[in-house]
């Protein structure tokens, strides 16, 4: 007897219907398999008393594993792995304005995951985070994906312990994708880095573990109004998550935004060349940091760290410090009845495609204080002296802990009017709908992290415009 033919392939919806209203779902919850999200501070802190922490800031010298290439200076791994830190010289020319600098920048070739693991309990989607210790974070401990892993930690480069629950990452037969994007990192400070932003639906039960917690998105949104609490690379993946788009409405159509964002990366031309780390023009080496000669952007520093909870629980490494405490704003507006953000299509030297959208306002204003009014960034003076009533969202949030040392940026949403933010926005800026943005993070390289952070302000209900 023969054996029974294939069957033949029946095509499906391209698309998952349901997943925006499920993910809606799960951010209108404030009480789930964590009955209160006042239980997660003291989950955290039960953690944090559970294993032990220390960083310490450290002269080169005490970097174990670490050394400055006698030729070019760069500072890199006896094992070829994790990464470097070089020197760029970058080059831009827009509209015939022509700008150089140099600096310090990381190249970490190698793409990681950050990964958040969901599954449904009483028909509303929880998201599994992992309370996870970051060296540069001023607190340490902070709410994390169910995965944030670079190569190099989930093949055991450090031959420490495995990376917990990155089976659902890399095995397709233990869970579906709901979203899986390559976004990219820190522009200003990663050279062309980026990461996989997953969202994967468990299949079958999920191990239990006591560095974890099954939360909805709506308790995750309330815990996005505390300072220094969900941890960047969190925010980056619950950006990407499905949202819906009640109106369907804009100011510009979907064509004309893609169509004004490709004229602006066509016409910025940027040239980031790697040069040593050695005799960086405009830096200055000494035994404990690398600093710019005017005090400004940031150092680099090394520190050595122990940390109970980790893959390895004990060891050194270069940090990138910023100079001061960061501002990173959307300005918003209803249009029409219908609310807009005024991106920025900004050019960081570490793109890989040049130009990505970024919030209306993303400085330091430490670095431009010495500047005449001309001269400062556009809108940044708004920010500072914003209306508290005006304010929509304002939370202190702390940048990629596992490179960047007391990194912190002031993430708001403010209501402007056509007198502060004309609809007629000024070159290199346009309003677009949070539904327009989101539908964006379903591709590579559109939006930069800082403009996904304040994004999943928006997906996970912390924030309604």
């Amino acid at each position: 007897m023969s054996a029974p033919a294939p069957a033949r392939p029946v095509p499906g919806p391209r698309f998952d219907a349901d997943a925006a209203e499920r993910f809606a779902r799960s951010a209108a919850v404030r009480q789930g398999v964590v009955r209160h999200t006042d239980e997660v501070h003291g989950w955290l802190e039960e953690r944090r008393r559970a294993h032990r922490f220390r960083v310490e800031r450290i002269p080169f010298a005490g970097l174990d594993g670490w050394s400055f290439d006698p030729g070019s200076g760069n500072l890199g791994h006896r094992s070829g792995k994790f990464f470097t830190v070089e020197g760029l010289r970058v080059t831009t020319s827009t509209d015939g304005r022509d700008r150089q600098w140099h600096q310090p920048i990381i190249r970490q070739p190698e793409v990681g995951i950050l990964g958040i693991l969901v599954k449904e309990f009483d028909g509303v989607p929880h998201f599994l985070m992992q309370a996870k210790m970051e060296p540069g974070n001023r607190n340490l401990l902070q709410l994390s994906p169910t995965v944030q892993a670079t190569r190099s930690n989930y093949t055991k480069a450090h031959r420490g312990a495995d990376v917990r629950y990155v089976e659902y990452f890399t095995d397709p037969r233990r869970g579906r994708v709901l979203a899986d994007v390559l976004q990219s990192e820190h522009g200003s400070w990663f050279l062309r880095k980026s990461n996989r932003n997953m969202l994967v639906e468990a299949v079958g039960e999920v191990p239990e573990h006591e560095d974890f917690r099954w939360l909805t998105l709506g308790q995750i949104g309330e815990l996005l109004h505390r300072d220094n609490l969900v941890n960047m690379d969190a925010r980056t993946v619950l950006a990407c998550a499905p949202h819906a788009d009640p109106d369907g409405l804009a100011l510009h159509r979907d064509t004309e935004l893609r169509s004004w964002f490709t004229a602006e990366r066509s016409r910025h031309d940027v040239a980031a060349d790697r040069v040593p780390l050695a005799d960086l023009p405009g830096w200055k080496r000494t035994e404990h940091s690398i600093d710019h000669e005017e005090g400004r952007w940031f150092g680099v520093v090394a520190v050595a760290v122990q940390a109970g909870s980790r893959e390895v629980s004990g060891w050194t490494q270069p940090l990138f410090e910023p100079v001061g405490t960061g501002v990173t704003a959307f300005l918003t507006r209803r249009i029409g009845g219908v609310a807009h953000l005024l991106v920025h299509a900004r050019v960081e030297a570490g793109f890989a495609e040049t130009v990505e959208l970024g919030p209306t306002v993303q400085y330091t204003p430490a670095n431009y204080a010495h500047l005449p009014d001309a001269e400062r960034p556009p809108f940044l003076d708004l920010v500072l002296g914003a209306d508290p009533a005006r304010i929509r969202y304002e939370a202190l949030h702390s940048e990629e802990g596992g490179r960047f040392l007391n990194a912190e940026s002031r993430y708001l949403f403010l209501d402007v009017d056509e007198d502060q933010a004309p609809l007629q926005a000024p070159p290199g800026y346009l309003w677009a709908t949070p539904g327009q943005l989101t539908a964006l993070l379903r591709h590579n390289h559109y939006l930069n992290v800082q403009a996904r952070t304040l994004l999943s302000c928006l997906t996970t209900g912390a924030v309604r415009l």
